[in-house]
């Protein structure tokens, strides 16, 4: 399952771009090119109530006033609940003629062709956007048109739109698809929010409540855009009120829950004022529920209230918070965070978007149809999208750093636990072998004595031999043992210079030769003979790494605390498979090589708190850098 948010995340980032384009796209529909346009109608309020509505008692009346296509917007009601349009069919040239209005506000809307009704909603639920599309017989040409509409006291009412006139068909595919790309839009961010919630099966508890989070603003965004159109109102209209309360429903969801994930991006914020928002805008989200199911269960009877707290003063609130939510982000991006470039960006198109439409519907006095904020959801969905992406690709790169370090922990335990095994045998195999050598070696001296001169060289070679098994079983004991039982303030340099002292023949017979830079009073804390014979060793290494003729450097100085030695050569170098076995137990180039004497010198290395670092190349020569925590000058030990 570690692919599955890569895979999500290309769906999230896919689907709405595919629809964003397709909406932005720009061919005209079918309905638009064949469409003209009515160019003049009327409006009349209806100020005197009728048992039966009917365009017969109001076709003569001197109250009518005459609009266009430049004046769309209907005069707003003064104390009047109900008005009427109407307009005059010109020819109708197509075999199937129809009419299509966008937008007719009003809660219940009636039409006439004359005197006869050709259409009727009502609705008992307060969604005032109705669109209307008649179809007409060319023998209709010369007759009026009325459109009865009627609301509450102060609702705009009447026709919003161009009246346009055309070819049934082609009106009836523009009437079709000119909500249905905020339908469809809404629909992929449901499909997606129910995949992602799918998803949280799978995923690590500590990432779980942000995409929680993440998922219930897709999902609560989603059904607004769906359940704001007029395309569910149309064609389902039964299910009106239905649609109204998910709407509401979906509002007071979405602002608590993109909190949340605010603050799961960036904190509390300063002073807390991110978690105080969130809790405020819980609690009256919390309270606006309880306000909805009082009016769903009565029935609208406290309309006025429920407006007056789930629009007005949440639309005060909301305009408060994107101000706060914008101000934060512009505070975090001013510090260069990157999540907060991206947050800003996609937040900031949906709190400016949000904005002016709340400041224009409080600036018309509520007679303003939403719109901006639906390209404010899908530029902030897609930025907490890449957000989340790219919170799940750095706890992809901890869990990897945390592999590799786990992996490296294993093999320091492994060699820790090697080590132990092996000094213990060392231990114990020493201290058995080396009295019965020590009693062999004398013997053996003693017969050598009494013996022939053809016999001696013989008795020679053996005695090499033993003592080159003594010198292995010192080093194990060395190893097995490498505490530094006297410990003190060691000058490097003099070190360095008594170390050449004794290998300088060793190199020169082998055609080498060792160089050593001066250095500076460079201290560290050690054991003299133990220090030495570590520094031997690797330099007796390199001596035997030189092909012919070659130069050992040798070098030290301090860096951040410690003291840093070089040792150098120029050698034949070491591949890089075995430069990683280096100090490993019975691993040795060499022919006649145990491997102890680099084991040795690892174990006094770090019995003086020291590390040791191996660079090389095959045929490029090869570099120790041994660190030993420095000490002061005037510092005794």
């Amino acid at each position: 399952m570690k692919d599955m948010p890569k895979s999500i995340f290309l769906l999230l980032l896919v689907v709405p771009l595919l629809l964003i384009i397709s909406i932005l796209s720009p061919g005209q529909s079918d309905a638009e090119r064949a469409h003209t346009v009515i160019p003049d109608w009327q409006f009349m309020w209806d100020n005197e109530q009728q048992e039966v509505v009917s365009p017969a008692g109001i076709r003569n009346s001197s109250g009518w006033l005459t609009g266009t296509p430049e004046n769309k917007e209907p005069p707003k009601s003064d104390g009047v609940s109900s008005a009427w349009n109407r307009f005059t069919l010109p020819d109708l040239p197509w075999k199937q003629s129809a009419i299509m209005i966008d937008r007719i506000k009003g809660q219940d809307v009636l039409a006439f062709l004359n005197d006869e009704p050709v259409y009727e909603a009502k609705r008992d639920y307060m969604y005032t956007n109705h669109s209307l599309l008649l179809p007409f017989h060319p023998d209709d040409a010369g007759k009026t048109v009325y459109i009865w509409t009627n609301g509450s006291s102060d609702m705009t009412l009447g026709i919003d739109s161009e009246i346009m006139l055309g070819e049934y068909d082609d009106l009836r595919r523009g009437f079709i698809k000119k909500d249905l790309e905020d339908f469809i839009l809404g629909s992929s961010f449901l499909f997606i929010a129910v995949v992602m919630f799918f998803c949280c099966l799978f995923l690590p508890k500590h990432t779980v409540s942000s995409w929680l989070s993440l998922s219930v603003i897709i999902l609560a965004s989603g059904a607004l855009l769906i359940t704001y159109s007029p395309f569910l109102y149309t064609f389902y209209g039964e299910l009106g009120s239905v649609w109204v309360s998910v709407f509401d429903f979906s509002l007071f969801t979405v602002l608590p829950a993109l909190y949340f994930y605010f603050e799961k991006i960036y904190g509390p914020g300063p002073y807390r004022i991110i978690r105080y928002g969130r809790r405020i805008q819980m609690a009256y989200s919390g309270i606006c529920l309880v306000f909805l199911a009082v009016h769903v269960l009565s029935h609208h009877s406290f309309y006025d209230m429920y407006y007056f707290f789930s629009v007005k003063i949440l639309g005060i609130l909301i305009i408060l918070q994107m101000v706060l939510l914008i101000g934060t982000t512009i505070l975090y991006a001013a510090k260069r965070n990157k999540d907060a470039y991206i947050f800003t960006a996609g937040f900031g198109t949906m709190a400016i978007a949000t904005l002016g439409d709340m400041l224009a519907f409080y600036y018309h006095d509520g007679h303003y149809e939403l719109f901006l904020w639906k390209w404010g959801v899908i530029g902030l969905i897609v930025s907490l999208i890449i957000l989340l992406g790219r919170k799940f690709a750095r706890s992809h790169e901890q869990v990897l750093q945390y592999s590799r370090e786990l992996e490296m922990f294993n093999h320091e335990l492994q060699r820790s636990e090697k080590m132990e095994i092996i000094s213990e045998l060392a231990a114990s195999v020493a201290h058995e072998v080396r009295n019965p050598l020590q009693v062999t070696r004398g013997f053996m001296q003693l017969l050598a004595e009494n013996s022939k001169q053809t016999e001696k060289e013989y008795f020679g070679l053996a005695l090499k031999e033993l003592d080159r098994a003594s010198g292995i079983i010192t080093d194990f004991l060395t190893f097995a043992k490498p505490e530094l039982e006297h410990e003190t303030r060691l000058n490097v340099y003099e070190e360095l210079k008594h170390v050449k002292g004794i290998l300088l023949p060793l190199a020169n017979l082998s055609g080498g030769t060792i160089e050593l830079d001066d250095a500076k009073e460079l201290y560290i804390t050690g054991n003299s003979s133990k220090l030495k014979q570590a520094m031997i060793n690797i330099v007796k290494n390199s001596i035997e790494a030189l092909d012919g003729e070659g130069i050992i450097r040798i070098w030290a100085y301090a860096e951040s605390g410690e003291v840093v030695i070089h040792i150098q050569d120029d050698g034949i170098g070491i591949e890089a498979g075995d430069l990683e076995r280096l100090g490993e137990a019975y691993f040795s180039n060499k022919s006649k090589g145990t491997g102890l004497g680099l084991m040795v010198t690892f174990r006094i290395i770090e019995a003086m708190r020291g590390t040791i670092h191996f660079i090389s190349e095959k045929g490029s020569g090869t570099e120790a850098i041994i660190r030993f925590p420095s000490v002061p000058d005037s510092v005794e030990v």
